[in-house]
């Protein structure tokens, strides 16, 4: 059975006109419910994650300024959200349901969070919407747990990995693969296990062409047993805060080559959400569903 992570907490209100779609939380379920791509059985409701796993990942310094309240101006324009309990609650269990789908994803095959790809978050600080880096976190507990020896982190929003690339820069055990907007943010770019960066208006032929050369290629090479896969949809032509020109279209057949491919290999995969930006909340819905309909249509 599909696993979808889902808590009502992460349905938290930002002030009118804030440029992240905080919307989409509340209407992705409904509109997965509506469409019947699933039921009320496929959601569970995840557990708050552990100030000891995250500090696995994240510095003490940096976790208890969140946890007090205590970041400076400067470190909050830098995340973009005002810094609040419930936000930085809602992080916890955020990573929680990251966490319970790897569980659900070994079981699976595949399992999804509603929210995360917090991929900006670094490990003494926060950056873009991005609190605490729900992905690397994961990561690192399985590898501490002895429950994967080997990660590949396929990160396909169109902005790099940031966090994520710099957190795992100097680890062996988990491969870290960006394809991004070569102009977006973060205008400084570190360095990934691989990034390749595409240009402005690069559209789905392009796009899947580089993906389906490059991902059989790391499968190969990193032999991953686990993988995490962000979904952003923000590659869409018209995102706000992209420069991609991929269609509705293109960006369905990524997540089913991603997941015909995870599949096909027998390698258990976790997906998060990540960015989309598009005027038309109705686009982003639709982009996000196609992911869970994707991985529904494939695996059960």
């Amino acid at each position: 059975m599909l696993k979808i992570a889902y808590h009502p907490i992460y349905k938290y209100s930002l002030p009118e006109g804030h440029r992240f779609p905080m919307a989409k939380y509340n209407l992705l379920p409904e509109y997965l419910l509506k469409q019947g791509i699933c039921t009320e059985a496929n959601f569970f409701e995840p557990e708050k994650v552990s100030a000891a796993i995250i500090l696995k990942v994240h510095t003490e310094d940096y976790y208890q300024k969140l946890l007090t309240l205590e970041l400076d101006q400067k470190e909050i324009r830098k995340i973009g959200f005002p810094l609040r309990e419930d936000l930085v609650t809602r992080g916890h269990y955020i990573i929680g349901g990251t966490i319970q789908c790897c569980e659900y994803a070994m079981k699976y095959g595949v399992a999804l969070n509603i929210a995360g790809g917090t991929h900006h978050a670094f490990a003494d600080r926060g950056e873009a919407f991005c609190l605490l880096n729900d992905q690397a976190i994961a990561a690192q507990y399985l590898l501490d747990s002895e429950r994967a020896s080997k990660i590949l982190i396929l990160d396909l929003d169109v902005h790099q990995g940031n966090g994520t690339a710099k957190i795992f820069e100097n680890n062996s055990h988990i491969f870290t693969f960006s394809l991004h907007g070569a102009n977006n943010y973060p205008f400084k770019k570190e360095q990934s296990d691989l990034d390749i960066g595409l240009e402005d208006t690069t559209e789905d032929e392009e796009y899947l062409s580089v993906l389906k050369n490059t991902l059989p290629m790391l499968l190969k090479k990193v032999q991953p047993d686990f993988i995490f896969y962000l979904s952003g949809v923000d590659i869409l032509k018209g995102d706000k805060l992209g420069r991609l020109h991929c269609t509705l279209e293109g960006c369905k057949e990524r997540d089913r080559f991603v997941f015909e491919t995870c599949k096909n290999h027998n390698i258990p995969v976790q997906v998060s959400m990540g960015g989309g930006y598009a005027p038309d909340i109705g686009i982003i819905i639709e982009a996000h569903a196609n992911t869970y309909k994707a991985a529904q249509e494939i695996y059960f």
